[in-house]
């Protein structure tokens, strides 16, 4: 089978050196070791293909390889998401690895860019909202028993939850499944000092 990595990252642009300041960096380092552990298993897999589910529109294009391999030479592409049912992209991502992928061979990441929940503390982006920190343990809970039909529907169990990443991780999980691949769910770190949910989640193939 052609994919040999597949995860789920945050995308906050304080985790990065040039963006965040020492002292915030610090409330998320877990976060930042984890991806920083993922980078040196994604290079020691060498993809020659990159696809990444983003939840904006406005980010993902010439993103800084940072937490990857600084001297990744393969394919980078994006796939923006919009705003259809998390099912919609399940299928979505299905249909595309049916019809692209399969019999690629090539050796291919895939990335789902998401962040959780914006509603996890009164001073965070959104303030706080029982559904955020209810949606983001529910959606880690069914990553974990790979229960996707109850994910489909977080966003409409939870609709104050303030989330951006349901649909991007559904289109990941629909290319997984396709794939046929025997996977487990390592979630590897969740953090939210600022408010909002980050979580990283290495997909053991």
């Amino acid at each position: 089978m052609p994919v040999v990595f597949a995860s789920i990252v945050p995308h906050p642009p304080i985790i990065l050196p040039s963006v965040g300041s020492e002292e915030d960096r610090m409330k998320v380092q877990k976060t930042i070791s984890e991806l920083e552990r993922l980078g040196r298993n994604f290079k020691k897999k060498s993809p020659q293909k990159v696809i990444i589910s983003s939840p904006h529109p406005d980010w993902g294009f010439e993103v800084p390889l940072f937490f990857l391999a600084k001297d990744f030479e393969g394919d980078v592409k994006e796939i923006l998401i919009g705003s259809e049912t998390p099912f919609f992209y399940f299928d979505k991502g299905q249909e595309i690895f049916r019809k692209n992928l399969r019999n690629s061979s090539e050796k291919i990441a895939l990335i789902a860019s998401s962040d959780l929940s914006h509603r996890l503390k009164e001073g965070g982006p959104y303030g706080f909202h029982s559904d955020g920190p209810a949606f983001d343990d529910e959606l880690m809970n069914s990553l974990k028993k790979k229960e996707f039909e109850n994910i489909f529907k977080l966003d409409q169990k939870y609709p104050e939850a303030g989330e951006c990443g349901l649909r991007s991780i559904s289109f990941l999980l629909g290319m997984l499944e396709e794939s046929g691949l025997d996977y487990e769910v390592d979630i590897l770190s969740y953090e939210c000092p600022f408010g909002v949910g980050y979580l990283v989640v290495d997909f053991v193939l």
